[in-house]
């Protein structure tokens, strides 16, 4: 056992080291302070039932600066509960905005990317990049200014800037940081952005800046219809075509408070899950290192102690702190909260099992659905 508990502890203190390099030395940090871009930028917003949220995100908007040439269009997808009359209520008669209504849904397509592909298309005339905003993202005065300042330092086609998330539930503390913490601790951030492979890419879809004309080459939302993880598919497209692709803290420029209740955080990781790790066979590999690297530990310790072996349960109990660390050391670089919330980290592991075993079963039954409509 001592020595199964050494391997562990190697292991996570590897990863840990890991999250450390990627944070202190790869992770782009674009400049939340006054910037300018002389090209045109269109920032696109599609919405489907946000009546309730959208009025921060549009406001700051719509108080951009550092973007002479900026529009925004905004496509309310079939909105039932009068997300077009907030819009209009919002924007008045400023004319850089404009408010599309969608289409109806064709077969073989899923609601976002069907939405982001008619603003993309839509949009006249056509602009130098594209930014792509979830209405629950939050953008600061010289965001849209300083991700696109990034994205053509990196010389990107495509630019993922992760927002802060907001955490104000006891489930949020628990799951949201994940998000950040998996892809610091396990994808090598300079390797993804020098390397031309489909597979090693990343992308999260709530503030997306790309090169228009690199998007198109890459067959733009169109290539990743039937996709739920429809960034990350569409970073691997950009890829496909010969495009790069890079990742960046956009902490300071952006806030997004993903879901207000649980059964909403609940189902929107389960809709996803699934298409995340693919084969089930692969998910359960994973999950269990995951579960094995970071949430046995603690458990390991207390047994060892009841067992009457100390020096085994003190490794474990390393390995747990360790764990623990690569969880600070993410919180710290992205802009979340490090204490006392990263102690129950090896929690915030299980429940990501458990999310990840309720995605696959709810697949198998045809019952995954989001805002009204299949994911599967």
């Amino acid at each position: 056992m001592r020595c199964f508990v050494l391997v562990l502890l190697v292991a996570v203190a590897a990863l840990t080291a890991h999250t450390l390099v990627n944070a202190a030395r790869w992770l782009r940090r674009p400049a939340a302070g006054p910037v300018e871009v002389t090209e045109p930028v269109a920032v696109l917003l599609p919405l489907r039932d946000e009546a309730t949220r959208v009025a921060p995100c549009l406001r700051a908007l719509l108080a951009q600066r550092g973007v002479p040439d900026l529009r925004i269009v905004v496509l309310d997808d079939g909105s039932a509960d009068g997300t077009a009359d907030v819009v209009r209520a919002v924007a008045g008669d400023d004319p850089r905005l404009t408010l599309l209504t969608g289409a109806a849904l064709p077969p073989g397509w899923l609601g976002k990317p069907h939405a982001c592909w008619q603003l993309a298309t839509r949009t006249d005339p056509a602009p130098a990049v594209l930014a792509f905003v979830d209405a629950d993202v939050v953008l600061t005065p010289y965001a849209v200014a300083a991700a696109v300042t990034e994205l053509r330092a990196a010389g990107a086609t495509l630019l993922s800037a992760y927002p802060r998330i907001v955490v104000r539930t006891a489930a949020d503390r628990l799951v949201q940081p994940l998000l950040q913490w998996l892809w610091l601790t396990f994808l090598p951030l300079r390797a993804m952005e020098r390397s031309s492979r489909p597979s090693l890419a990343a992308a999260g879809g709530q503030f997306l800046v790309v090169d228009r004309a690199g998007y198109l080459r890459a067959g733009g939302h169109a290539a990743v219809a039937d996709k739920v993880l429809e960034d990350i598919e569409l970073a691997r497209e950009v890829k496909r075509s010969g495009g790069r692709i890079a990742l960046a803290d956009g902490s300071r420029l952006a806030a997004c408070r993903m879901y207000e209740t649980w059964p909403q955080l609940r189902d929107g990781y389960t809709k996803s899950l699934w298409a995340s790790f693919g084969h089930p066979a692969a998910a359960t590999l994973v999950v269990a290192l995951l579960l094995l690297l970071f949430t046995a530990p603690p458990l390991i310790a207390l047994g060892a102690l009841a067992a009457g072996t100390p020096a085994v349960a003190g490794l474990a109990a390393l390995a747990w702190l360790l764990g623990v660390a690569g969880r600070v050391v993410s919180a710290r670089a992205t802009g979340g909260r490090a204490w006392p919330d990263a102690l129950a980290h090896p929690v915030s592991v299980g429940f990501l099992g458990w999310l990840t075993l309720r995605s696959y079963h709810l697949r198998k039954r045809r019952r995954l659905s989001w805002r009204g409509r299949p994911v599967s």
